[in-house]
């Protein structure tokens, strides 16, 4: 069912917006956890407590400023999706059977070399347009990994090493085309999606005027989306680094399973662009296995912690709860299948 027809479960009432109350908690419970840390466990952390918040305001921001432009990228190629281009173009270079279109979005990602948070408003402009909820899906778990930068800046890290570049291309089509198998089989695919992004769809349905005065509008309500997921998910993962100690996650680099989960749950929380996370991973190199640092290079650029708090804005906590699964679980088989091979 196309977004631009009215939900069937649009009768229920759009929940007034928390953005402020979700960045205050969030905030309080960081300072209380910080101060009881410094309290209770003086000893785990070698710097002080006011190097340390410094050192999570710096990370926040470095992770902020560096999606920002990325950002603001997607936002304009989604509103040349849903302003300029006829309304049927993109279904006419489809395929039609529904495996095939998901196969070709996976590899979008080649034409629209953005990270991560560039995607998540392309995506939402593809939705606009009348993609299924499963496609965008397809495409947003894929372009992050299936871009010709990160194949670059991958190949510049690691060359043919261990066959981590070609894991991670691999791994990361294959994924992609796993969750949106998945979310294609839901018998309701609106129920996908927060009633906000539905809403927001169906006063793109009605928008009147010139087609520059629906780019501006569209462009002032994309960024009032995303920008606000992408401010508290950078907040997120600069809290993140402080609150956990990066001893504590080498001390167990070396068990062959442990390292896996270790590399996973780190890309989860350091959230590093996916066009130069392979350099970060890299300074790993002499201490995990190579199935270790290929989950890192898969899990990070599609569920880090920003990577989540920007679809939210889009698909509702169950679907993502899926969609982190199923890339960990992938990850992890992966990963160990590596390191059997290698």
């Amino acid at each position: 069912m196309s977004l631009l027809t009215p939900p069937r479960h649009s009768h229920r009432p759009t929940r007034s917006p928390r953005s402020a109350w979700v960045g205050l908690g969030i905030g309080a419970v960081v300072i209380v956890a910080l101060f009881l840390i410094d309290q209770f466990l003086p000893a785990l952390f070698p710097a002080s407590l006011p190097t340390r918040a410094q050192d999570g305001l710096t990370l926040a921001l470095s992770v902020l400023i560096e999606a920002l432009p990325f950002v603001v990228l997607g936002v304009v190629l989604s509103i040349v999706v849903q302003v300029w281009l006829p309304a049927d173009v993109i279904h006419r270079w489809l395929p039609r059977q529904a495996w095939a279109r998901r196969a070709v979005l996976s590899l979008l990602g080649m034409l629209i070399p953005v990270c991560e948070c560039g995607n998540v408003p392309f995506a939402r402009g593809l939705m606009m347009r009348g993609l299924a909820p499963a496609e965008a899906l397809t495409f947003l778990i894929a372009a992050p990994i299936v871009n010709p930068i990160v194949i670059l800046t991958t190949h510049a890290a690691f060359g043919w090493d261990g066959g981590i570049l070609v894991a991670r291309l691999v791994g990361g089509y294959l994924i992609a085309n796993l969750i949106g198998w998945i979310f294609s089989r839901h018998p309701d695919p609106n129920s996908l999606l927060t009633q906000r992004f539905i809403d927001t769809c169906d006063r793109v349905t009605h928008e009147h005027g010139t087609p520059v005065k629906r780019s501006l509008t569209q462009f002032l309500v994309e960024l009032r989306a995303v920008m606000p997921a992408l401010v508290i998910g950078s907040a997120l993962a600069g809290a993140v680094q402080v609150l956990i100690p990066r001893d504590m996650l080498l001390a167990i680099g070396s068990n062959p399973v442990l390292s896996i989960v270790t590399m996973m749950a780190l890309a989860m929380t350091v959230a590093i662009c996916s066009n130069v996370d392979a350099f970060f991973a890299l300074s790993f190199a002499s201490t995990f296995s190579s199935g270790a640092l290929i989950a890192f290079l898969l899990v990070g650029p599609l569920v880090d912690i920003k990577m989540l708090a920007l679809m939210r804005t889009t698909f509702t906590g169950r679907t993502l709860a899926v969609i982190v699964g199923v890339v960990v679980a992938s990850a992890f088989a992966i990963g160990i299948g590596v390191n059997v091979l290698v």
